[in-house]
This record gives C-alpha cells, sequence and structure tokens, in this order.
C-alpha cells in the first residue's frame, strides 16, 4: 500500500503561490484560512530559498497525540485526516503541530474559534467519497478520483511533488545527484546547447583557414 508523502525542492520553488490558488480553488477553501502556504527563509538575503508548506501527514502525527476529542485518523495511505463533527475547536493541534498546518477561521469579533480546517492531501473526509458533504466540509476528494493533489499538479517548476512516499524520494534522490550538472537539471542544456565544464557556452567552431 502506498504511503503518500509531500516533498518540496526549494532550489525548484519560484515563490509563484500556484500551490495556494490551486488549493483555495480547488476546496473552495473558506476565506481566511490556508491549508497551504509558501515560506521564504533569508528573504532578501544570501541564500534566499522559498518552501511550500502544508500538513505533511506525519507518520507519528502530534496533533493526533494532543487531540483530546481523537477527531484524527489516518487512512490506509497514510493521510492525516480529521472529522469537524467531532472537533471542539480547542486549538490543541495547532500548537503542537510543527508546520502550523491545523488553521482555524474566525467567527464573530473576538475571533472565537470554529472548527480545524487543514490539507486533506485531496482525499475527502469521513463522508462518503464523492458526496456533497464531503465537499462542503473537507473538499474534493482527488485522490479517490485516482488523481494526486491539485497543489503538486499545478507547480510549474515541479517544485512540489506529492504522491507515493517511495516514488517522490527516488525523484527528489535523482534531482540531488544530478543537481552539479547545472542546466542539464531544467533540460536548458538540451535546448540552448550543452555548457562547457566552465559553465559558459562554448564559442562557435570558426572555418577552417580564417585568421586567429
Amino acid at each position: 500500500m502506498a504511503r503518500m508523502k509531500f516533498i518540496c525542492d526549494s532550489e525548484r520553488c519560484i515563490e509563484c503561490n500556484g500551490c495556494v490558488t490551486a488549493c483555495k480553488a480547488e476546496h473552495d477553501v473558506p476565506w481566511g484560512v490556508n491549508r497551504r502556504r509558501v515560506v521564504t527563509l533569508n528573504d532578501g538575503m544570501p541564500g534566499e530559498k522559498s518552501i511550500s508548506v502544508a500538513c505533511m501527514h506525519c507518520s507519528d502525527a502530534p496533533c493526533m497525540a494532543v487531540c483530546p476529542v481523537d477527531c484524527f485518523y489516518r487512512t490506509d495511505e497514510g493521510v492525516v485526516l480529521h472529522d469537524k463533527d467531532v472537533c471542539i475547536g480547542c486549538g490543541y493541534c495547532s500548537y503542537a503541530c510543527p508546520f502550523g498546518a491545523p488553521q482555524f477561521p474566525s467567527n464573530g469579533t473576538f475571533g472565537l474559534r470554529g472548527k480545524m480546517d487543514k490539507c486533506t492531501f485531496c482525499a475527502g473526509g469521513p463522508e462518503a467519497n464523492g458526496s456533497q458533504a464531503e465537499f462542503e466540509k473537507y473538499g474534493r476528494n482527488r485522490l479517490a478520483e485516482g488523481k494526486l493533489p491539485a497543489c503538486a499538479e499545478m507547480c510549474s517548476t515541479k517544485a512540489l511533488l506529492g504522491g507515493d512516499g517511495d516514488v517522490v524520494a527516488d525523484i527528489f534522490r535523482t534531482r540531488v545527484l544530478t543537481r552539479n550538472s547545472g542546466s542539464e537539471v531544467w533540460g536548458w542544456g538540451t535546448a540552448y546547447g550543452k555548457p562547457s565544464q566552465g559553465g559558459a557556452t562554448p564559442a562557435p567552431a570558426k572555418p577552417e583557414g580564417s585568421k586567429p
């Protein structure tokens, strides 16, 4: 059985927020809630990198450990989901999660917490797959349709990978091993000619008999 996981390649992320927009559009996520967001580290400084963050569907999820009503459950694919009918909005999961995945919409002037919402890996919730009740509470169930999460599919640079953990790890491992080959990683070498060892594009050969 596949174990679903996310990996974000910070060397490829361009902070376009396409993954964030895709998630909100696909699931009609309520205003003020972001199931996925892009975080920039060392903003404006050398070594600046961006990374797309959401629920990582941990194998040993801290949110599940601290929930007093056990509204969390794990599917056979390893996706961590929750039951909004059981959630009491206490916020313990929000404090426990290192990724800030659980989100609470604000209802009223004093910010009263409502039912928790988070990334579902596009796997819906406890309601019947593809039902209207499932969509209204958790969004579209793309996994039941044989599709990958919308955020990963919409990533223009394929920085965000989502799917079978073994397959995703193999893809990322191959990228890391070939990272030093420069433009070949992106396919630019094929499009514009392979660069030389020094990184510069070699000058075209001069015709025979011409002056140096």
